[in-house]
């Protein structure tokens, strides 16, 4: 696995997340995806798809800046700094978080198998 594929996977799963692109998340997040929010709350896949489903989240403005990737043979970790703007279920947010994503090679695709997020303040 080389580290411009996961840069490019990247830009396409940060792409899918400010568009609201179901199909291509779908595709992206693994089944068993588990993944902590800033609140502590850990949601699965479900969940995640729902919350753009429903139009509970609107992103605005998405940036992604520092990025660090390291690649495990058939896994890479991914932190990166993401400057959001959106709503959420009827709340603002406008703030930078620090994200850890662990991605995966399957035979199909990578996919992103767990992830974290905490506030910037």
């Amino acid at each position: 696995m080389k580290v411009e594929t996961i840069v490019n996977a990247e830009i396409e799963l940060l792409t899918a997340i400010k568009n609201a692109d179901i199909s291509t998340l779908e595709k992206m997040l693994h089944d068993d995806l588990l993944f902590n929010l800033p609140d502590g709350q850990t949601i699965t896949k479900e969940l995640d798809l729902e919350s753009y489903r429903s139009g509970k989240m609107k992103i605005e403005t998405l940036e992604a800046f520092d990025q660090i990737i390291n690649v495990i043979e058939d896994t890479a970790v991914v932190s990166v700094v993401v400057l959001l703007k959106g709503v959420y279920d009827n709340n603002l947010i406008a703030n930078s978080f620090r994200y850890i994503r662990v991605w995966k090679q399957f035979e199909e695709n990578l996919k992103v198998i767990a992830g974290s997020c905490i506030a910037l303040q």
